[in-house]
């Protein structure tokens, strides 16, 4: 009878077990299968890639030559700015000349396209860049970071990924548009600010009051920069993935303070200020915030990812049911992937002491968090109290924090995401597309109100070991990248120039 019963059980269990393999194998090969390309509107088909047979590159070289650094919130280069807007006057001759565009400049330095459509049933789109940079420290570089500098294929400067090869990749795109007499039915704007590093408040935060002063209240959908390429750097697949940010995590610095005894340090008490600041600051590190992964848009992002996978991970992001707690510990243990299930912290200044025999009266520390997309500013200070959870370390915001920006529509009927989608897979045919989330701040914080479709993405490669380079030393960007860049650009204003979508059909250009 025993042996019977455990006869019985064993084969339940293997019958639970075929039962669970048979749905991991269908899932993971019907449901998560690379998806069929569609085919692609008639017009692609006929119009010509920009070649550098144009001086595109020669172009965008002289444009990094320009010093428009922003060291601080309204604190520029005027002049330099200046000198490059005269440049981009000289070098675009249509755009400056054209009928169909009006320039309004605005606060002097922010520049703001509107291209007049046909068709005015149509809405509007917005695309964004700007024309500032982060200073560099010229003795860490390789070469000059404004010398635009050609090396081994790659173009040097800063602001070869940011964001100067979007400015020169819209206004390249416009300027073949135009002069190719190219039929404009949906009216577009570009707004480039000047002080995007410096959180646009005399740049873009202007535009968008304009825009609002001349009566424009809504647009179709606004792209701005974003995530990038990513080659090598997303867990699970060797391809490069294109991520669309439909989302944008919300912005605060936190400052810690702590008080202590002052006097000689002959005689310290237990604990200086330094050292009781410094057992509180042990505690936010990575994980220190809670992984929310499946409460937010990571999982359809992990879904869309799951048919590009290698084999294991393909089963394992097929089948989130069942494995999910295992790929969130997956995720939050993978550098890049961990910023995209929680609010991230990272220490980032420490400040006490004035000589080495006198005690500090106080030390304090800065926290920069980067905020879920739906956590708040206000969640993440409470958490931050419970962790110090110490009164005589205070917890104080600095600054002005900024709230994590609404989640766009990314569906299949969602027509500003697939444009964007569309023209990534026409001029990058082999990198995968997927929603997600842009990690750091842009100008679309101004724009909140006039579109729930707002988009970032940066059409540039930007490999692990390339990551550093981003604000970093040696920002650059390979020649053949750069004239993808800009047939992405042309390849956006003709999609979005349609009514309504339409399916798709791959065709790698250059």
């Amino acid at each position: 009878m025993a042996k019977l019963l455990l006869t019985k059980c064993a084969l339940i269990v293997a019958g639970i077990g075929a039962t669970l393999m048979a749905i991991l194998v269908l899932r993971t090969t019907l449901y998560f299968s690379i998806p069929q390309e569609l085919i692609n509107c008639e017009n692609i088909d006929e119009h010509k890639p920009i070649t550098d047979e144009r001086h595109v590159v020669d172009r965008f070289i002289q444009a990094l030559r320009f010093k428009t650094i922003t060291k601080a919130p309204q604190d520029y280069d005027s002049h330099q700015i200046q000198l490059f807007i005269e440049f981009l006057n000289r070098s675009f001759p249509l755009v400056h000349s054209s009928n169909l565009v009006e320039l309004k400049i605005i606060n002097e330095r922010s520049l703001l396209y509107h291209i007049s459509g046909s068709d005015k049933s149509l809405k509007p789109y917005l695309l964004l860049g700007h024309l500032d940079v982060v200073p560099a420290q010229e003795d860490k570089w390789d070469v000059s970071p404004f010398g635009g500098i050609v090396k081994d294929g790659y173009i040097y400067g800063r602001g070869t990924v940011d964001l100067k090869d979007v400015v020169m990749g819209l206004l390249e795109s416009l300027e073949f548009l135009l002069e190719n007499r190219f039929s404009f039915q949906r009216s577009l704007y570009i707004a480039i600010g000047h002080d995007e590093e410096g959180r646009g408040l005399d740049g873009a935060k202007q535009t968008s009051h304009y825009l609002r002063s001349i009566g424009i209240n809504e647009f179709e959908y606004i792209l701005d920069e974003g995530p990038f390429i990513l080659n090598g750097v997303i867990l699970g697949t060797d391809r490069s993935v294109a991520m669309i940010g439909v989302t944008e995590k919300g912005f605060m610095n936190v400052k810690l303070t702590a008080k202590g005894a002052v006097g000689h340090s002959s005689v310290p008490p237990m604990e200086t200020s330094i050292v009781s600041l410094s057992k509180k600051l042990s505690k936010f590190g990575g994980h220190t915030h809670p992984n929310y992964f499946g409460r937010g848009l990571e999982k359809d992002m992990i879904e869309a990812l799951a048919p590009y996978c290698s084999l294991v991970y393909k089963v394992l992001f097929s089948n989130l049911w069942l494995f999910g707690p295992f790929v969130s510990k997956l995720l939050e243990n993978h550098l890049v992937m961990n910023s995209y299930v929680r609010t991230t912290t990272a220490v980032t200044m420490f400040k006490s002491g004035v000589k080495d025999n006198i005690l500090p009266d106080e030390a304090s520390a800065t926290i920069n968090h980067r905020i879920y997309p739906l956590s708040s500013v206000s969640e993440t200070l409470e958490y931050d109290r419970e962790v110090v959870d110490d009164e005589r370390i205070s917890v104080e915001v600095l600054g002005v924090p900024i709230e994590p920006h609404p989640i766009s529509p990314y569906g299949d009927k969602s027509f500003g995401f697939q444009t964007i989608k569309k023209s990534i897979r026409q001029v990058f045919p082999h990198v995968v597309v997927i929603p997600g989330v842009m990690t750091a701040a842009t100008d679309t914080r101004w724009f909140l109100n006039f579109t729930q479709n707002i988009y970032r993405f940066s059409p540039a490669y930007i490999s692990m070991a390339d990551l550093p380079r981003i604000h970093g030393h040696n920002e650059r960007i390979s020649i053949d990248n750069y004239m993808k860049l800009v047939n992405f650009y042309h390849h956006v204003i003709i999609a979005s120039n349609e009514r309504c979508l339409s399916p798709q059909k791959l065709k790698d250009e250059l």
